[in-house]
């Protein structure tokens, strides 16, 4: 239908069909990715795989998410397309305290995939039911101590109960095959305990680089 804007990347809103159903997606090309010095190409393979961790801990932070190498550029990701109100992000959604336990519930992700760029306007509010999602996923599962966040306000505050009991019991099984390298995958089970042995959402590090640019 036409390509996004404000993408580092070539990214297009598609139309997906089966038949009479239709559906918006998010469609990322590996031929649009920019080279990195720090992630491989194939982001689109990270995307895909931050879905199905959010599946794993069951908390469907990331909308559905799936590889296709038939797509009209090649192969690439197509993520359902998330119908927010975009004028809210996670800074205008902080503001409201209802919203806290969904955003700790993205910052505790965000911890466990090591995600190296979750701006404000990663995070979007549906209105008609008021969940918040998170996008925008490529970045993720470096095996360096990568995080880069918006989301620091948490920190020094006890990880929910809940939370951790979710992160306790992740079992990747044979969930990232053909998208992450082992050594990835050994380090997502890694960041996993280390938060459930902590216990404690970390605070922003003054020196480092702890936050993305842009912050939106």
């Amino acid at each position: 239908m036409g390509r996004m804007p404000w993408s580092s990347n070539a990214t297009f809103l598609a139309e997906v069909r089966c038949g009479d159903d239709m559906l918006r997606a998010v469609y990322k090309p590996l031929r649009g990715e920019r080279p990195l010095w720090d992630f491989p190409s194939g982001l689109y393979r990270r995307e895909v795989a931050a879905w199905r961790l959010s599946e794993l801990l069951g908390w469907g932070i990331v909308p559905e998410t799936v590889a296709r190498p038939d797509a009209p550029l090649g192969e690439g990701s197509l993520q359902r397309f998330v119908d927010a109100d975009f004028e809210q992000h996670y800074f205008t959604l902080y503001d409201e305290p209802a919203n806290h336990d969904a955003l700790r519930r993205i910052c505790a992700y965000d911890l466990v995939a090591n995600n190296a760029d979750r701006k404000s306007g990663h995070c979007l509010r549906t209105p008609a039911d008021g969940r918040i999602w998170g996008i925008d996923n490529g970045l993720c599962f470096s095996t360096h101590a990568h995080v880069r966040t918006v989301i620091w306000e948490f920190g020094g505050e006890p990880v929910p109960g809940e939370i951790l009991a979710d992160v306790a019991g992740l079992d990747v099984g044979d969930a990232f095959d053909g998208l992450l390298d082992d050594d990835e995958v050994e380090a997502v089970l890694d960041r996993a305990d280390t938060l459930v042995a902590e216990g404690v959402f970390p605070v922003a590090d003054a020196y480092g680089r702890a936050y993305p640019w842009p912050l939106v």
